[in-house]
């Protein structure tokens, strides 16, 4: 493809943390090498950073709309940081209280010290635990000496529900196990695929013939691994937000088009070049359009999919294939004499067989310093997900009502909040399920048939933010590789 311009056109749809971090890389290239480029980056709302969004209020609470740290040992978003110059401005968890909690039978319970997502390497911190049944507790003691599945090549894959529960019986699966991977992924446990989600512990049944004894050989070649290691992840003294506002500031108003929906994509037809070497034409609005020389789509599959419709159909119904689920984070601030349970953790998880309307409750002003001013607590929970969407069609007060239910009781609540939020986010959160690997390898290839077009964005690997950046950030490296071709470069 050749640029009709000296500089390479590059647009990028949806300005969430994907196409911030795209935007993001492609003017440090420019930068680094001498090389300008006519950007755009183009967001169909009035706000920057999609599910990252901090609410900092004048009474001194602050509210993360959606997630409220990342975590560290995945190296794209630290070394993001580092470039943003924001290195001081990251906070770790509260010292004290570092651990989580799930209910049973309507009251919190510690999570055995060392579960690591699936087991403990130490029999005797699930034995201890009030969370099992002693039958279930037996179960899964005997997770050693079940025998590991034949025939397991580095491409196989099985549900988490089959795998847990083949491996460490069904009530690990339903009293921990399924909370505990549903606080991540908000996914039915009997459709999300361990390969794309988890696939160390399958690697572990393949190499050690046991999850247990594969983390306990883990864990000795290490120098340890207690279980969820809090200090990893991070998070910003004024809120998640802070990135997303320094990357904004990076690339440049002048290159950031806000309230601006893309209504069609499609090839140039103008140009004499063959169709795989025209320049994209990227309609706004439905009244005008932009050229492209490259397009990145960072706005959601199902987005993504509608705009493909008229690039590729069968493209366009792959990417559209990629289930999603909806969630809604309602915010609760109380006294905090109010509150009877002594708050020492940082959260907890329910479980779904529980029957409660909330998926998950974090204690935010305990988790991380700065969130609620002082004798104040904020409570977040989260409610929908995968097994449980009716619960999204109920109104801000409903939703508002059934957590506070929830939460008086686990917590022992007396009286009214001061304030609370309700913030949904529709078709979030992607899910996995078994064969995504297969579908995200049909998609990619699909892609290699249309140069200058990409994808970046949770949908397809990792849902996390560091993820999210790592891919974005290989998308425009890829990109970055050809442009020295462009304008006679």
């Amino acid at each position: 493809m050749t640029s009709t311009s000296d500089k390479p056109r590059i647009v990028i749809v949806g300005g969430g943390v994907s196409g911030l971090s795209a935007a993001h890389r492609l003017v440090e290239w420019s930068r680094d090498n001498g090389r300008p480029i006519d950007l755009s980056l183009v967001e169909g709302s009035d706000r920057l950073g999609g599910v990252i969004h901090t609410i900092r209020r004048d009474d001194g609470f602050l509210l993360e709309a959606g997630p409220d740290n990342f975590i560290t040992n995945k190296p794209a978003g630290i070394r993001l940081v580092e470039r943003l110059g924001l290195t001081d401005e990251l906070i770790e968890p509260n010292e004290q209280h570092r651990r989580a909690m799930v209910v049973r039978k309507g009251r919190l319970c510690a999570i055995p010290d060392g579960f690591q997502l699936m087991a403990s390497p130490s029999v005797w911190s699930v034995l201890r635990s009030p969370i099992f049944s002693w039958g279930g507790k037996l179960r899964m003691a005997m997770e050693p000496f079940v025998k590991a599945k034949r025939d397991m090549d580095a491409a196989y894959d099985e549900s988490l529900a089959s795998f847990v529960t083949r491996r460490f019986g069904k009530e690990a699966l339903d009293r921990l196990i399924q909370p505990m991977i549903g606080g991540i992924y908000t996914a039915d446990p009997q459709t999300l695929s361990l390969r794309a989600t988890l696939p160390r512990f399958l690697d572990m049944e393949r190499e050690y013939g046991s999850v247990v004894r594969g983390l306990r050989k883990r864990r000795s070649g290490t120098g340890g691994d207690t279980g969820a290691r809090y200090s990893l992840f991070v998070s910003f003294r004024g809120g998640m937000s802070t990135m997303i506002d320094a990357l904004s500031r990076v690339i440049g108003q002048e290159s950031i088009r806000m309230n601006t929906r893309v209504t069609g994509l499609q090839r140039a037809s103008e140009s004499d070049a063959p169709c795989d070497q025209r320049p994209w034409r990227v309609e706004i609005d439905g009244r005008e359009s932009i050229e492209a020389d490259h397009v990145v789509l960072a706005c959601g599959a199902r987005r993504s999919a509608d705009l493909l419709q008229q690039v590729d159909t069968e493209l366009a119904d792959v990417v559209g294939s990629v289930a999603h689920a909806s969630s809604a984070v309602v915010h609760l601030a109380f006294r905090r004499k109010q509150v009877g349970h002594r708050l020492d953790a940082f959260g907890f998880v329910v479980p779904h067989v529980e029957g409660m309307n909330i998926l998950a409750g974090s204690f935010s002003s305990v988790k991380y310093a700065g969130r609620a001013p002082d004798e104040h607590v904020l409570l977040r929970a989260f409610v929908g997900g995968a097994l449980q969407p009716d619960l999204m069609q109920l109104d801000d007060a409903a939703i508002t009502r059934v957590v506070q239910t929830d939460l008086a009781s686990l917590l022992s609540i007396q009286g009214g909040p001061k304030f609370t939020t309700v913030h949904r986010w529709f078709d979030a959160m992607p899910q996995y399920e078994v064969g995504h690997l297969q579908r995200v390898e049909t998609i990619e290839a699909s892609l290699a048939n249309h140069t200058g077009l990409a994808l970046a964005g949770n949908a397809l690997g990792g849902v996390g933010i560091p993820d999210c950046i790592a891919q974005a950030e290989r998308v425009v490296d890829d990109l970055t590789a050809n442009l020295p071709a462009l304008a006679g470069g």
